[in-house]
C-alpha cells in the first residue's frame, strides 16, 4: 500500500521522464543530510517554547505543541525533501512527513500527558516512533522493513531526546532560554540521524532501480 506514488517503480519512473541521472545517496551522506536539515527544523520547532514563557504565559501546554508542530511541519520540506529520491520531492515530502509528524505527535502528547515524567517519554517515544516508521514503510511500499526503521528512529531519537535534556540541565541555571534550545539541538541531531537512516532504509530498492537507469 504505497502512498503518494513513493513506490520504487514510480520513483524510478519520473527519474526516467525528466530524462536525468538521479543522484543516489549512500547510508553516511542520507544521515548527515537528515542530522543537518532536522537540526534546523528542531531548534526552530522549540522556539515556541522561550516565546511562549517570555510573552504569552497564559496560553496553555496544549498550544504550545500545537505552534512547536506547526513549526516543525512548516520548514520539514525545505530542509529535508532530498531524502526522498527522484523529482517532486518537496511536495511528496511535505505530504508524508505532515501525516507521519501529525501521528508521531500526538502518540507522543498523548503518552506524555497520560503519565508523565520518565515513564510518559519513554511510552510516547516508543509509540510515537513506531507509529511514524510504520507511515514511512507503507508510504514506501516496504512493510519488510518496518523492524529496522522503527528500530533507527526510537534508538536515534531517543539518544538525542535525552542528551537534549541533559545539555538543557548543565545550561538551565545561568541560562535559561538557551537550555530551551539546546534541548531541540539534541533532539534535532538524533531524531535528524534516525530520519536519515529510516529513509534510505525505505528506498534501498528505489536506489537499486536508479542505478540500473
Amino acid at each position: 500500500m504505497a502512498l503518494f506514488q513513493l513506490e520504487p517503480e514510480s520513483i524510478a519512473a519520473r527519474v526516467r521522464a525528466a530524462g536525468r541521472t538521479a543522484r543516489v545517496p549512500t547510508l553516511v551522506e542520507s544521515i548527515t543530510r537528515g542530522m543537518l536539515g532536522f537540526t534546523c527544523v528542531s531548534v526552530a520547532g522549540f522556539l515556541p517554547w522561550p516565546i511562549f514563557e517570555l510573552w504569552f504565559r497564559k496560553m496553555g501546554e496544549m498550544h504550545l505543541y500545537v505552534a512547536c508542530t506547526a513549526m516543525f511541519i512548516g520548514l520539514s520540506g525545505v530542509c529535508l525533501h532530498k531524502l526522498i529520491l527522484g523529482p517532486g520531492s518537496l511536495s511528496r515530502f511535505y505530504k508524508l512527513f505532515t501525516l507521519a509528524f501529525l501521528v508521531y505527535a500526538a502518540v507522543w502528547v498523548t503518552g506524555w500527558v497520560t503519565l508523565r515524567g520518565e515513564a510518559g517519554s519513554i511510552v510516547g517515544l516508543l509509540g510515537g516512533t513506531a507509529a511514524m516508521g510504520a507511515i514511512l514503510c507503507l508510504a514506501f511500499d516496504v512493510p519488510r522493513r518496518m523492524p529496522a526503521v522503527i528500530f533507527a528512529l526510537f534508538a536515534l531519537n531517543t539518544l538525542g531526546y535525552y542528551a537534549g535534556g541533559w545539555m538543557m540541565g548543565k545550561l538551565i541555571g545561568e541560562h535559561r532560554f538557551a537550555a530551551m534550545l539546546s534541548w531541540g539541538l539534541g533532539y534535532g541531531i538524533g531524531f535528524g540521524a534516525g530520519l536519515g537512516v529510516a529513509f534510505h532504509l525505505c528506498q534501498a530498492h528505489a536506489r537499486a532501480l536508479l542505478r540500473a537507469i
